[in-house]
C-alpha cells in the first residue's frame, strides 16, 4: 500500500449551511528537492510528480481522480448536461470536397461518431454514390486512435496518412493504395511535428526527432530533422534532408514541395517564432540548398511560384505581413519586390484556380480580397456576415473552390466560391438544434491597466437582463502569435442556451494585430497579458454583465497558464477558474518535451537573473500562498499530453490543496488515454464539458438548469 503518497483517499461529505459537499483531498507527499538559479534556492517538493512512469504517480492520478469524480457526480444536473451536449452534438457535420487523381473525397461526421470518417466517389458522379474510404473509428475501440494528416501523391494513386494513439503527439504514418485500399510496406514510426509532402507520386517528406532517452510523454525532444521516404524502402533508409548536425541545433523542422514540384521548401527554427527559409530545386539532381533568410528573424514562407518566381509571405519589415516577390536565382531580402504591401490589418495568404487571396483580420474579424497573379485586385469577397472566414485555397488547376464561414452564434457552413464572378453559394448547412437568431456577439473595446484599448466579443442569448447575476465564462489564450477568431462551438452553444455569457478577449501576445502586439505579451511584458485579461473581467463586472461570484475564467495551454496566474494574482475577481493542460510551472517548462521552443514568448529561468525573478514572480506552481482562498478550482489534463506535461497541472493541484482556504473545491480531472486536445474522441469531449460546466454552475449556485 502506497501509504508514502496518500494517507487519505475517500472523499467525505458533511451537511453543511450551503449543502455543498466538503472535500478531503488525498494527501500529496512532499519531497525536499531544491534548484539554485542565480544564487537563490527555490523548492521543488512535487518533483517526484514529473515521474509519469513512476507507480507513485499512477497511484496519485487514480485518487485525485476518485476525489474529483465523487465530487462531480453529486452535481444534481450533470447528467442533464450531458444529456444536451449529445443532443445538440448528435447532427451531420460534412466538410469541403476537394478531388484527388480520378476521386472527390470529404470528411463526414455523422453526429456522435468519435472521429470523422473520410468518404470518396468518383469524380462527375452524384455525391450520393460516396463509399468510406477511410473510418479512424475503426482504429481503436474506444476511439482514442484518431486521423492526424492525410496527404496524396499527384496522381492521386497512393495515400499516406498519419494516426495519433491516445492524443499522442508521436505519430505513426501508414502509406495505402488508393485502388484497393490495402497497405503498401512498412508503418512509419516516430513521427512528431510533420506534415506529409510528396514529391509527385515517388515519396514523401517528413519530419522527426530522434527517440528521446527515458519516458518518450516527458523527455526533452530539441533536434528536429527532415527526412525523405522513398516508397518500396525502408524507414531506416530514409534519406536525412536537413538538420541533425551537432554545430546547429533546429527544434522545428519543415519541408514542403511547390505545387509543380519544382522546389522543396525548407523551414528552420529554434523556437514557435521565427523561421530561417531554404529552398532547393528538386528538377536538378544533388542540387545545393539555397538561403532565402539565414536567421530567424522573421516568419517568411513560400506560398506559391510561377516557374523560378516565388510568391512569398513575410513579416519581415512588414508586422501586419506583405506578400513579396523574388526569383530563385537571387531570393534573398534586397531583391524582394512587393506583391501584396503591408497594410494597418493583419494579412495571411493563400492561392487557388489561379488567383491570390489576401485574408485580413480587422478587429478579430475577417475580410477577404481576391487578386490575379499580376497582383491587381479583383474584388472583395462578400462573406456572408461578420465573423471568420477559411479555407479559400486550392490547386492551381483545380475549378471548384470551397470555404468556411462561422462566429459564435453561427454553425460552420460551406459556401461554394465563384472565382469569375465573385459570387458565393451556400453548398453546405449543418441541421443542429440550434437557432441561432435567439443569440447574439457584441464587440467591446475596454482599456487595459497601462490604457493600451483591448478588443472583446460578448456573446450571450437576446433579451438577457444586465443584472450582474448571469454566470459568465471569460475565455482568453495570450501567446504565440495566435488569433482568438469567432467560431462555433457546441459546447459554448450549451452554455449559452442555459442563459451563460461567453466572452472572449483578445488579448496581447496573440497575434490579432500583428508582431507587434504579441511581442507586448512576451518574456518580460508576460504581465501585459494577465492585466488585459483582469480588465476584461473587471469591464464585465462594471458593465453588468455579471459579478465576481458568476465569473469564471478559462484558457488551454498558455491559456491554462493564463488562467493560472491570473487566480493567483486576483482570487478576488472571479468565483471559478477552469485551467486546461495549463504551462504552470516557468522555471521548468522547458525541460519536457519541446518545451524549449516556447522561449521566445516565456524567455527561460536559465537566461539571466532578470528572467528568472520575472517568471518566479508569476509561475502559478511556485506562487500559490497559505491563508488565501482561491477560487473553486477544476484543472483539467490528459495522462497522455506530451506537449504540456500533465506534471504541470499535477504539481500546480497538489500546491493548491495544500495551501487553499476556505471551502472553495480544488479539483484536478485527469483524463486517461488522452492527450494536449488534438483527437480527443467526442464522446470524452461530451464527458468533459458535461463536467466543466457542472461544476461551473453548481459553484456558482445554480441549482437546477434552465428549461
Amino acid at each position: 500500500m502506497k501509504n508514502t503518497i496518500l494517507l487519505l483517499v475517500t472523499v467525505l461529505f458533511f451537511a453543511c449551511s450551503e449543502k455543498k459537499p466538503q472535500i478531503e483531498y488525498p494527501v500529496t507527499k512532499k519531497g525536499d528537492v531544491k534548484d539554485s538559479y542565480f544564487g537563490i534556492e527555490v523548492a521543488d517538493p512535487y518533483r517526484w510528480l514529473e515521474d509519469d512512469h513512476s507507480a507513485e504517480t499512477g497511484e496519485w492520478v487514480k485518487a485525485q481522480n476518485e476525489v474529483t469524480f465523487n465530487y462531480l457526480n453529486n452535481i444534481p444536473f450533470r447528467a442533464e448536461l450531458k444529456e444536451r451536449l449529445s443532443t445538440l452534438w448528435n447532427y451531420e457535420k460534412v466538410g469541403a470536397p476537394f478531388k484527388e487523381g480520378d476521386w472527390t473525397y470529404f470528411y463526414k461526421n455523422d453526429g456522435l461518431q468519435n472521429q470523422y470518417v473520410v468518404y470518396r466517389f468518383k469524380t462527375g458522379e452524384a455525391p450520393s454514390t460516396a463509399k468510406v474510404f477511410l473510418d479512424p473509428n475503426t482504429f481503436a475501440t474506444d476511439g482514442t486512435t484518431s486521423l492526424s494528416d492525410l496527404s496524396f501523391s499527384d496522381n492521386g494513386k497512393i495515400a499516406a496518412y498519419a494516426i495519433s494513439e491516445g492524443g499522442s503527439d508521436w505519430r505513426k504514418v501508414i502509406i495505402m493504395s488508393t485502388k484497393t485500399m490495402e497497405q503498401m510496406g512498412d508503418t512509419l514510426v516516430d513521427i512528431k511535428f510533420s506534415g506529409i509532402s510528396w514529391k509527385a507520386n515517388d515519396g514523401f517528406f517528413y519530419s522527426s526527432y530522434d527517440k528521446p532517452k527515458g519516458s518518450e510523454l516527458s523527455a526533452k525532444t530539441d533536434q528536429h530533422k527532415l527526412y525523405y521516404h522513398e516508397l518500396g524502402t525502408n524507414q531506416k533508409n530514409d534519406e536525412l534532408i536537413f538538420g541533425g548536425t551537432a554545430s546547429e541545433k533546429h527544434r522545428y523542422v519543415g519541408g514542403y514541395t511547390t505545387d509543380d514540384n519544382r522546389y522543396l521548401v525548407i523551414t528552420a527554427s529554434i523556437s514557435t517564432s521565427g523561421n530561417k527559409l531554404f529552398v532547393k530545386d528538386l528538377k536538378k539532381k544533388n542540387s545545393k540548398l539555397v538561403t532565402v533568410i539565414g536567421d530567424d528573424s522573421s516568419d517568411t514562407h513560400v506560398i506559391e511560384n510561377v516557374g523560378s518566381k516565388l510568391y512569398l509571405s513575410t513579416n519581415l519589415n512588414a508586422p501586419n505581413k506583405r506578400v513579396v516577390v523574388c526569383y530563385f536565382n537571387n531570393p534573398t531580402p534586397e531583391n524582394w519586390v512587393d506583391f501584396i504591401p503591408e497594410t494597418k490589418n493583419v494579412l495571411s495568404s493563400s492561392t487557388g484556380s489561379g488567383y491570390f487571396f489576401a485574408t485580413y483580420m480587422i478587429d478579430a474579424v475577417s475580410k477577404v480580397f481576391q487578386y490575379d497573379y499580376n497582383g491587381k485586385l479583383i474584388r472583395e469577397v462578400e462573406l456572408p456576415g461578420v465573423g471568420t472566414a477559411s479555407g479559400f485555397g486550392s490547386k492551381k488547376k483545380d475549378t471548384e473552390m470551397y470555404y468556411s464561414f462561422t462566429n459564435y452564434t453561427t454553425p460552420g457552413s460551406i459556401y461554394k466560391y465563384d472565382f469569375e464572378n465573385g459570387k458565393s453559394e451556400l453548398f453546405r448547412k449543418p441541421e443542429i438544434d440550434f437557432n441561432p437568431e435567439n443569440f447574439e456577439s457584441k464587440q467591446v473595446f475596454y482599456s487595459s491597466k497601462d490604457g493600451t484599448k483591448v478588443p472583446m466579443i460578448i456573446t450571450l442569448k437576446k433579451g438577457v437582463e444586465l443584472n450582474g447575476q448571469n454566470p459568465t465564462i471569460l475565455y482568453g489564450y495570450g501567446g504565440f502569435n495566435i488569433s482568438m477568431t469567432p467560431s462555433f462551438s457546441v459546447t459554448n452553444a450549451v452554455w449559452l442556451e442555459q442563459g451563460g455569457i461567453y466572452a472572449v478577449a483578445n488579448l496581447r501576445g496573440g497575434g490579432e494585430y500583428g508582431k507587434k502586439w504579441h511581442d507586448a505579451g512576451t518574456k518580460l511584458q508576460k504581465q501585459n497579458v494577465f492585466d488585459d485579461f483582469i480588465a476584461a473581467g473587471e469591464y464585465l463586472i462594471e458593465t453588468n454583465y455579471t459579478s465576481s461570484a458568476k465569473l469564471a475564467i478559462r484558457g488551454g495551454s498558455n491559456g491554462g497558464l493564463l488562467v493560472g496566474a491570473v487566480m493567483l494574482q486576483r482570487p478576488d475577481l472571479i468565483k471559478v477558474a477552469l485551467p486546461a493542460v495549463g504551462v504552470l510551472d516557468m522555471l521548468r517548462y522547458h525541460t519536457f518535451t519541446s518545451g524549449a521552443g516556447w522561449a521566445y514568448d516565456y524567455g527561460t529561468s536559465e537566461d539571466n537573473k532578470a528572467m528568472f525573478d520575472y517568471l518566479n514572480g508569476y509561475s502559478p506552481v511556485h506562487n500559490v500562498k497559505a491563508d488565501i482562498e482561491y477560487p473553486a478550482t477544476l484543472v483539467t489534463t490528459g495522462d497522455h499530453d506530451d506537449r504540456v506535461v500533465p506534471a504541470h497541472s499535477f504539481k500546480f493541484a497538489a500546491a493548491l490543496q495544500d495551501k487553499q482556504t476556505g471551502s472553495n473545491p480544488t479539483l484536478i480531472r485527469i483524463e486517461t488515454n488522452a492527450g494536449h486536445g488534438a483527437g480527443t474522441p467526442v464522446s470524452k469531449t461530451i464527458e468533459q464539458y458535461a463536467d466543466i460546466f457542472g461544476f461551473t454552475l453548481y459553484n456558482m449556485g445554480v441549482e437546477t438548469l434552465s428549461e
